[in-house]
């Protein structure tokens, strides 16, 4: 559990990028294609956008009356909608586990990461960083986007999704190995086709016990588009 949770929970689950990117010696730039409200891809580069953390795909924020709203992918939408037809500078700051670019990512000269914290549709990482503690005081006070009532932060959220999957994966092994037209591709426990999956091993499916191990093996892991 602890090395599969370590996977799924910490800082470096967060990837949904593909192939490992190309090393990156000096800043990126060009079109950004959005993976997911804190991912993106330049020129082939998987960036990780450092010292944020967005809501999951699948992940809903509670509204300030009642209900709820699809907070993961609000912030998708909205990064993509920046970043749209624009030129994107990254300074990387570091490289993960999974060879993605932790990167500051400026579009016209505004700190993207900066951005989704202020606007409400991401969380400070202070568990990494201390970068944007101020935008995110910003946000709550103005009660925008995750702030309009209390929702449960998304590393929290992974890790509830974690811990209720491995009660009922074999032996604790909760990341589902899928097999399509588009590839193999695996799915987290917060991914939002992932109950959807049943896993036939006769048909190449398989559970892996940590992204690590999916990597190796070559599956990829899913995008939010």
């Amino acid at each position: 559990m602890a090395c599969a949770l370590a996977a799924g929970v910490l800082h470096v689950s967060l990837v949904w990028g593909a192939s490992p990117p190309r090393p990156a010696e000096g800043p990126v730039r060009g079109n950004a294609r959005v993976i997911d409200g804190d991912t993106l891809e330049i020129e082939g580069v998987r960036i990780r956008l450092e010292g944020i953390d967005a809501p999951e795909t699948g992940q809903t924020c509670a509204r300030r009356l009642l209900g709820s709203w699809a907070c993961g992918a609000a912030a998708t939408e909205a990064l993509t909608r920046l970043l749209e037809g624009r030129q994107v500078h990254c300074d990387p700051r570091g490289v993960d586990k999974y060879n993605r670019l932790l990167a500051v990512c400026f579009v016209d000269g505004r700190d993207v990461n900066a951005w989704l914290v202020r606007e409400g549709l991401a969380w400070a990482f202070v568990r990494y960083s201390q970068a944007y503690v101020a935008e995110e005081a910003a946000a709550r006070a103005a009660h925008r986007g995750i702030w309009q009532a209390d929702t449960l932060p998304a590393w929290d959220y992974r890790a509830r999704k974690w811990a209720a999957a491995e009660d009922k994966a074999p032996q604790g092994c909760a990341i589902k190995g899928n097999v399509t037209k588009n590839g193999r591709i695996y799915h987290m426990p917060w991914s939002p086709w992932y109950p959807q999956i049943h896993i036939d091993p006769d048909k190449g499916k398989r559970w892996f016990c940590s992204e690590a191990e999916a990597l190796a093996a070559g599956w990829r892991p899913v995008e939010a588009h």
